[in-house]
C-alpha cells in the first residue's frame, strides 16, 4: 500500500483509520495473508514490485498521488492486479458490477496491528475463520534488491561519490519517496545526505501539491539555476513520476527523456541481459520516441492515455520501455511507471557517457532532431460546453476536405496529412478503446492533439491541447519552446 502518513506509531490518525478498516474487512473476507509497508508506507513502484515478487492476487494503493494532501485534499484508492499493474477496464467494470449488488460487509473491529513493528503478526478468532497473517515489511528493501539487478551500482556510486563527484539535488516533495531516496541514493550509492531534501513524508506534503513540474518544484528549479548542482530531480508523492533538470536549471521534457533512455539502453545491464523488444508511448506524448524506435528497427506502439494499456504489451513480450508526457516512464522490470528507476537511468547514462544532462540532450537532438512540445490545460470548464466543443471540432476534422487543407502561419505553411479521433486496438487481446482524443498530423510531422481528461484541478471538465513541432536543423534547436509552438496554435488562416 502507498500511504501518505508519516507517523511511526499507531496513533489513530484519519489515514491510519482507513488502513485499519481495510485490515478489519480483510480479516473476515477469507484472505489469508496481507502485506503492508513499514509504518504504512510503500511507493507505487514498490507495490508493483512486491505484488510480482510474492505472486499476490493484487494490491490496494491508498494515495493522494500528485493531488493536494491533508483533510481537504484529494484521496484515491487504486487496485493493481496480479501482474503488478493498474486494473484493466474489464476488471474495473467487473468490480463496479459487483459493488452494485453488495448488501453488507463484515468487519472485525477489535483487530489491532502494529504498523511500526517489522515481521509477522498472526490472528485467529475462535476458529471461526482461517488463520490470518499480517506481514509488516521493510518498505524499501524488496524494491532495492530489484534495482541492484537492473543497474551497475558501482558505476553510479563512482559518479556520485568518486574523485570527480557529481553534485545532485533530489526533492522527494514530502511524499512517500523520502525513505527510498535516502536509503538508495544516499546510503547505498554514496550521495551526501544533503543531496536529498523534503524526505520526511508529510500528510499535507508541506503545503504544496507534490507535482514534479517547473511550477510546484520551484525550489528545485531555483537551486539548480545557481549552477552548483550537475543533476536535479523531483519525485511525486507516490513515486511513479519524476522531473529531470541539468546544471543551471536545464529542463528535460519527459517525452525527450524516454527517447534518450531508449537510445542509451546499452548502458544498462538489465537491457544488455534481457534485450530490447520494443517501445510504447501514449498518443498524446511527443513522437520523439518513434524516431529512436525507427533507427533501432524496433516496434513502436501508440496507446491511449493510461498506464494500464502498457501492461498487455509488456506481458506479451512486445515492449521493454514506455512513457507518457505527464512525467511518467517505466520498463518491463515492473508494471508501473517508476520515478526513482528513471533517476537511476539518467545517472547510469551520465556515468557511461561521462557527460552532463544538457550535453546528452543536445547530442540526442543533433542525431534525431528536436520535437518542440507543449501541453495546455483548460480546467474547470462547463461539461456540456466542453462536450459540444469536442464534438464540433471532430466534425470539422472528419470532413474529407479537411485532409487537403493547408494553413499559413507567418512564412510557414502547414499541410494536413491526416486527422482522426484516435482509436486503439490492443494487439494482444483485440480489445478496442475508442474516442481517445482528436489528432491533426501535418506533413512536416507537427501535430495538434485535443483530449478530454478524466482528471484535473477543480470542478468541471478539463480539455488538454498538445502541440508538437519537429525540427531537424541543429541550428534551430535552441529556440524557446513556447515561441516555436505558438505557430502551431495559430493555425487560423487557411491557404486559399
Amino acid at each position: 500500500r502507498t500511504h501518505k502518513n508519516q507517523q511511526n506509531d499507531n496513533k489513530n490518525t484519519p489515514n491510519n483509520r482507513e488502513m485499519y478498516k481495510l485490515v478489519e474487512v480483510y480479516f473476515v473476507s477469507q484472505i489469508g495473508r496481507l502485506v503492508i509497508g513499514h509504518n504504512g508506507l510503500l511507493s507505487t513502484p514498490g507495490v508493483s514490485c512486491i505484488i510480482r515478487k510474492i505472486k499476490a492476487i493484487g494490491g490496494i494503493i491508498l494515495t493522494a498521488s500528485h493531488s493536494p494532501g491533508g483533510p481537504g485534499g484529494d484521496f484515491g484508492i487504486k487496485f493493481n492486479v496480479s501482474n503488478g499493474g493498474p486494473s484493466p477496464d474489464t476488471v474495473m467494470e467487473r468490480i463496479h458490477q459487483v459493488s452494485r449488488t453488495l448488501e453488507e460487509y463484515a468487519i472485525c473491529p477489535d483487530l489491532r496491528i502494529d504498523l511500526s513493528r517489522l515481521g509477522r503478526q498472526e490472528f485467529d478468532l475462535e476458529n471461526k475463520f482461517k488463520p490470518f497473517r499480517v506481514e509488516i515489511i521493510d518498505s524499501v528493501e524488496v524494491y532495492l534488491q530489484l534495482l541492484r539487478n537492473i543497474f551497475d551500482f558501482t558505476s553510479i556510486k563512482n559518479l556520485l561519490a568518486g574523485s570527480e563527484q557529481l553534485k545532485i539535488h533530489v526533492d522527494a516533495m514530502s511524499g512517500v519517496m523520502g525513505p527510498y531516496v535516502r536509503r538508495i541514493l544516499c546510503d547505498e550509492l554514496g550521495a551526501p545526505a544533503n543531496s536529498a531534501v523534503n524526505c520526511v513524508p508529510l500528510e499535507d506534503f508541506g503545503g504544496r501539491p507534490p507535482e514534479p513540474n517547473l511550477i510546484y518544484a520551484a525550489s528545485l528549479v531555483d537551486a539548480m539555476k545557481g549552477g552548483d548542482f550537475g543533476f536535479g530531480a523531483a519525485l511525486d508523492a507516490d513515486g511513479d513520476r519524476y522531473m529531470i533538470l541539468g546544471q543551471n536549471g536545464f529542463f528535460v521534457n519527459p517525452a525527450d527523456s524516454v527517447a534518450i533512455m531508449a537510445a542509451n539502453l546499452s548502458s544498462i545491464p538489465y537491457f544488455r541481459q534481457h534485450g530490447v523488444k520494443g517501445f510504447a508511448r501514449s498518443m498524446a506524448t511527443s513522437t520523439a520516441l518513434d524516431r529512436v524506435a525507427k533507427a533501432m528497427k524496433l516496434a513502436l506502439y501508440e496507446t491511449p492515455t493510461g498506464w494500464r494499456y502498457f501492461g498487455n504489451l509488456m506481458d506479451s513480450g512486445r515492449c521493454s520501455l514506455c512513457g507518457e508526457e505527464s512525467f511518467g516512464t517505466g520498463s518491463d522490470h515492473i508494471r508501473e511507471k517508476d520515478g526513482l528507476w528513471a533517476v537511476l537511468m539518467w545517472l547510469s547514462i551520465m556515468a557511461s557517457r561521462k557527460q552532463g544532462v544538457e550535453q546528452i540532450v543536445r547530442e540526442h537532438w543533433a542525431k534525431f532532431g528536436r520535437n518542440y512540445y507543449c501541453r495546455f490545460d483548460y480546467e474547470g470548464l462547463d461539461p456540456r460546453a466542453a462536450f459540444y466543443l469536442m464534438r464540433d471540432l471532430e466534425a470539422v476534422i472528419s470532413d474529407k476536405a479537411f485532409t487537403s487543407q493547408k494553413f499559413a502561419v507567418g512564412d510557414h505553411t502547414y499541410g494536413v496529412e491526416r486527422a482522426d479521433n484516435f482509436e486503439y486496438v490492443d494487439p494482444v487481446d483485440g480489445t478496442v478503446a475508442r474516442n481517445q482524443g482528436l489528432r491533426i498530423v501535418f506533413t512536416d510531422s507537427s501535430r495538434l492533439v485535443f483530449r478530454m481528461s478524466g482528471c484535473g484541478g477543480g470542478n468541471g471538465a478539463t480539455i488538454r491541447i498538445y502541440a508538437e513541432s519537429f525540427e531537424r536543423d541543429p541550428e534551430r534547436h535552441s529556440r524557446e519552446t513556447q515561441v516555436r509552438i505558438i505557430k502551431i496554435l495559430l493555425l487560423l488562416k487557411p491557404v486559399q
